[in-house]
């Protein structure tokens, strides 16, 4: 795993308050952020699942980014999200092009939140796996800051 940057923790912090802004509004406490090499935050999303159920909030900022800026554009961006991205929102990375992930709670933390919330069937495949299957690379940090990132979930999910 690289090491984070200064940088990667500063879009973070911004990702959890979105996530718990995102929640705060009656969504899924989910928030993404894609942001240029240098930072400069392209695109931002909350999640709106409960509407349509690929409302991911990494599609929704990946979607911003890629009506913007071309894949080739997108090679040096970094999606930034508060849990891992799931195996659509891995592939919806690959696909746009961008060429890094950093996020903070596992998939495997998420589940341990959500259990068997109908609301959340989590798919347990990590997003490495989704992008090692593909033809260029792209780099992942996380988990990172878990603690932090578990925060707008606490007491959200109800496990049967």
């Amino acid at each position: 795993m690289s090491t984070p940057t200064m940088q990667d923790h500063d879009l973070l912090t911004r990702v959890f308050a979105l996530a718990q802004r995102s929640r705060d509004e009656g969504h899924h406490p989910f928030a993404a952020i894609v942001a240029s090499s240098d930072g400069t935050i392209i695109a931002e999303a909350m999640n709106a699942s409960s509407a349509d159920r690929t409302a991911h909030a990494e599609m929704n900022a990946l979607r911003l980014a890629s009506q913007r800026f071309s894949p080739q554009q997108l090679a040096g961006a970094t999606l930034y999200s508060n849990a891992e991205p799931c195996a659509m929102c891995a592939g919806g990375t690959y696909w746009s092009g961008v060429g890094r992930v950093v996020y903070g709670m596992s998939e495997q933390s998420l589940l341990e939140l959500t259990g068997s919330d109908p609301e959340n069937p989590t798919l347990s495949l990590p997003c490495r796996q989704v992008f090692a299957a593909g033809q260029r690379p792209t780099a992942v940090i996380g988990p990172l800051r878990e603690d932090e990132a578990r925060a707008a979930h606490a007491g959200f999910w109800h496990k049967d």
